[in-house]
């Protein structure tokens, strides 16, 4: 079975950047995508960014311009500029697997931003 392992999370001051990766462990099927997303205390999880295959990107319409979203095989990386209070979130990676028709989660890795 697939598995994925975040890093990169951590406290950072209103303004700073942080880059999360997440690495999928090697498997024979091929990842149809990889994204981000994130929960805060007392909403749902959302979308952050996701990223296809052929390399097309989307992001949440509160991300864009500040956070992008890279792909090297199959690690996934979100680098995060200009961060906010509001970002502060748990982040989970996420890859699909068409193949096979699966989804998989990473375990999750807090970003706090505060000052």
């Amino acid at each position: 079975q697939v598995q994925l392992m975040e890093s990169g999370g951590g406290l950072v001051q209103p303004g700073g950047s942080l880059r999360l990766s997440c690495a999928a462990s090697a498997s024979i099927f091929s990842i149809n995508i990889m994204g981000w997303y994130r929960e805060a205390p007392g909403k749902q999880r959302e979308l952050v960014a996701g990223i296809v295959s052929n390399g097309v990107t989307n992001y949440s319409d509160s991300v864009k311009g500040r956070f992008t979203i890279s792909r090297e095989k199959n690690t996934v990386y979100l680098q995060m500029n200009s961060l906010k209070p509001d970002d502060t979130a748990v982040y989970y990676c996420r890859v699909y697997i068409g193949a096979i028709a699966a989804v998989y989660w990473g375990q999750g890795t807090q970003v706090t931003v505060s000052s």
